[in-house]
């Protein structure tokens, strides 16, 4: 079973939130309070900036991490979100799985789950048609889970996959 690690990607939101709030807090801060108070100023900025910035990001890390597992894998298939934040997931059988690889999207790596058969997800509803679209135009496939901020390491992943696998497929 595979589950996100939120203080990972939380580290990752964090140091985006800070590359884009620091240079304008510097900018404003240095306007708000000038002379000897230009530092209360900057911190008084970046501490506004980041309290803006950081709610909405704080909300997507709750929503990645609450909605339980990403994978989980056994002898007769696989169970595999279809949707990035809390949603829906899907039992799948070895026999529907034509191939798993891994690609990469900037800074994360993910494992893709290509089906014989693209029709099983048809039926999911309209947020997970959404996203599982922008994911196929990104990834090749709308079933992804995330390697680089999971809580296991990405070769124990691939390892488990292939076991369970049992050869039935390719692994890329």
């Amino acid at each position: 079973m595979v589950r996100p690690d939120v203080a990972k990607r939380g580290l990752l939101f964090l140091g985006f939130a800070l590359t884009l709030n620091l240079p304008i807090a510097l900018l404003v801060g240095v306007r708000l309070l000038p002379g000897d108070a230009t530092l209360l100023g900057i911190l008084g900025a970046l501490g506004c900036l980041l309290a803006l910035t950081c709610v909405p990001l704080g909300l997507q890390l709750w929503l990645i991490g609450s909605g339980g597992p990403v994978l989980a894998f056994g002898p007769a298939g696989l169970w595999i979100r279809t949707r990035p934040t809390r949603g829906q997931a899907v039992w799948l059988p070895w026999a529907a799985v034509a191939q798993i690889s891994r690609r990469r999207w900037g800074l994360e790596r993910m494992l893709v789950v290509t089906l014989h058969d693209p029709r099983v997800l048809r039926n999911l509803g309209a947020y997970t048609a959404l996203d599982s679209g922008m994911l196929t135009t990104i990834y090749g496939s709308g079933l992804v889970a995330t390697l680089t901020f999971a809580d296991r390491p990405e070769a124990e992943i691939v390892a488990a996959v292939a076991y369970h696998s049992a050869g039935r497929f390719r692994i890329l």
